[in-house]
This record gives structure tokens, sequence and C-alpha cells, in this order.
């Protein structure tokens, strides 16, 4: 008999500076312990925590920079089966239309930096960021797509659900 793997809601942000480059986060604890990812969390499902707050409570935490929902846009909605085999991950994926003035002072989740697009192609990133994070939000940032990730397969298989607000 299969075991059941535990399901968890979570967000990322992606946040560019006045340069257009990105902030990143590398991690110091797990998931994703050592590499390079957008800032995010989990949901805080005891309080009923929507995405959008989520988004705007890890935003403040993480980085200072202080967003209203409507300074963010929903870009993709993804769902990770069995990511890393021990958990099946539902992500909210937002893009940050207020730009960061500054690189955040280092946190206990890890230090920031950022990266010109073309510079993330090589940091060591997790391999869902490589296969289906980042060329979604090249492909998807300013409309939407939701989607579903097998991580339990290798390659990961990525399938498309759904794409709104522009022409496929």
């Amino acid at each position: 008999m299969a075991s059941v793997l535990p399901y968890k809601i979570s967000v990322l942000v992606f946040i560019e500076n006045a340069a257009g480059e990105q902030l990143l986060l590398l991690r110091a604890k797990q998931p994703n312990l050592g590499v390079w990812t957008p800032i995010g969390g989990k949901l805080e499902m005891t309080t009923g925590e929507s995405p959008f707050e989520c988004a705007v409570r890890e935003t403040a935490e993480e980085t200072g920079l202080q967003v209203t929902a409507a300074e963010l846009h929903l870009f993709a909605m993804i769902a990770e089966k069995a990511y890393q085999g021990d958990t099946h991950w539902l992500m909210f994926l937002f893009r940050c239309r207020q730009p960061i003035a500054s690189l955040p002072p280092d946190i206990s989740e890890g230090k920031f930096a950022f990266f010109s697009r073309e510079k993330i192609k090589g940091l060591p990133i997790p391999e869902t960021d490589k296969a289906a994070l980042w060329p979604i939000f090249d492909q998807y940032r300013d409309s939407f797509v939701a989607l579903k990730a097998d991580c339990a397969r290798s390659p990961i298989k990525i399938t498309i659900e759904q794409i709104t607000g522009r022409e496929t």
C-alpha cells in the first residue's frame, strides 16, 4: 500500500529591483537547503489565511517590503506531486509590482542577492524551479496559468491545465 504524503499550501513571491533584477534567497533551511529561490512560505491555515494574505505577510516578514494585495499579480498555480518524495505542494506564484529599493538584510531563512534573469540560469536552484517555475515566470508573468508537476518521476512531468489572460 502506498504511503500517504502530506499536502502543504504555499506562496512564492517574485520581486524585482528597479534594474529588473530578481531578488532571491539562498536557503539556509529545508526545503531547498543551499539553493536560490524566490521568497515565500506556507499559508497559516489555522487562521484561514488566503494566498494573497500570505504573500503580503511573507513579503513583509522576509524582506521588509510593505505591499498590498493590489500590488501583487497571481500569475500561476502549480500542484507539485511528491516533491522531494515526501510532500505534495499547492503553490501560488505572485509577481510583485512594487520594486524593492535595496537588498534586505539576511534572515534566519537565508541570505539575499539580486540576479539578472540570465544569471539565474547558472545558479544552483531546485530542479522544479529550473524545469517549471522560471519558464512559467518568463512566459506567463503577465497572465495566468494553472499547472501540475509530477515530481515522482524523472524528468519531472509538467502539464498545463489552463491558461487565461493571453493568446495561446
